[in-house]
């Protein structure tokens, strides 16, 4: 089985945050990722993360005003200063956590524009970012979301952000492949793991059942399949990476509702 990340911002959402890595470590994962950690000291989650044996393996970048609907500034005019100050503060987290991948969002399109508008400025963005990254050792993802969950997304499809990657020209760009984004907007996940894993560019993958967002095991994708797949492809080409649980328990905040729901990863490696 692949090696499978907690999301802290989605799962156990019956606890506080800084609670939720004590509960990821009893169900047995050895890695977290989360959308954001900016709200706490750097400090504070690091403690967390020894505490529990827990390796910190992605984060967002700063995505512009979150709460007045903003998801990114990568590919927006005239916030090219904004975004790097970002990407210099979610270096300064990566280093003090050990993260060794950052996900930057894109954006929203504005209102009278159209993506091939904002395409140099993604580029031109995302290339800066990547330069600041790789200097610290760190890759730099860039992921397709669907625009039913995020309507106006920059970014959907898989074809879309390798073309973009051979375009931004930098070695450390890699994709963040969710499955579940990929299945709503264009479906061939198995081929589409087949294709363009091999090719070193996939730096992560996520999981989430559809359509619902809930368990992998409930919705229309047979992750089992795709779980051997994965395997597969792994093994043939050396891929070591993680797969990010960024889904809603679908009891929600019910006490013990994520550990209830993990029946389908009964299989997967045991903690140590």
């Amino acid at each position: 089985m692949p090696r499978f990340a907690a999301n802290l911002s989605m799962l156990y959402p019956e606890l506080d945050f800084l609670d939720r890595f004590a509960a990821a470590a009893r169900d047995g994962f050895t890695a977290v990722e989360y959308l954001f950690p900016y709200a706490w000291p750097a400090q504070a989650l690091a403690e967390r993360l020894r505490a529990h044996d827990l390796q910190q393996v992605l984060f967002n970048a700063p995505p512009g005003n979150w709460d007045a609907g903003e998801r990114g500034t990568a590919c927006l005019p005239g916030r090219e200063q904004e975004f790097i100050d970002g990407i210099q503060n979610a270096l300064r987290y990566a280093q003090a956590l050990g993260c060794p991948r950052i996900h930057v969002m894109a954006g929203l399109v504005p209102a009278g524009r159209s993506r091939a508008d904002l395409r140099q400025t993604y580029v031109a963005n995302v290339r800066a970012a990547a330069r600041l990254a790789a200097a610290a050792g760190l890759d730099v993802l860039i992921e397709p979301i669907n625009t039913r969950d995020i309507p106006g997304f920059f970014l959907n499809r898989q074809d879309d952000a390798h073309a973009l990657i051979d375009e931004i020209g930098e070695p450390n760009v890699r994709v963040q492949f969710d499955l579940y984004h990929c299945q709503i907007v264009e479906g061939d996940v198995a081929s589409k793991i087949r294709k363009y894993l091999p090719g070193g560019r996939v730096g992560h993958f996520q999981i989430a059942g559809v359509p619902e967002r809930h368990e992998p095991d409930v919705g229309e994708l047979n992750y089992a399949y795709l779980f051997r797949v994965i395997d597969e492809v792994s093994a043939a080409c050396g891929w070591t990476g993680w797969v990010g649980c960024e889904y809603r328990p679908a009891r929600g905040a019910v006490a013990g509702g994520t550990s209830a729901g993990l029946g389908w990863q009964q299989d997967r490696q045991t903690r140590g």
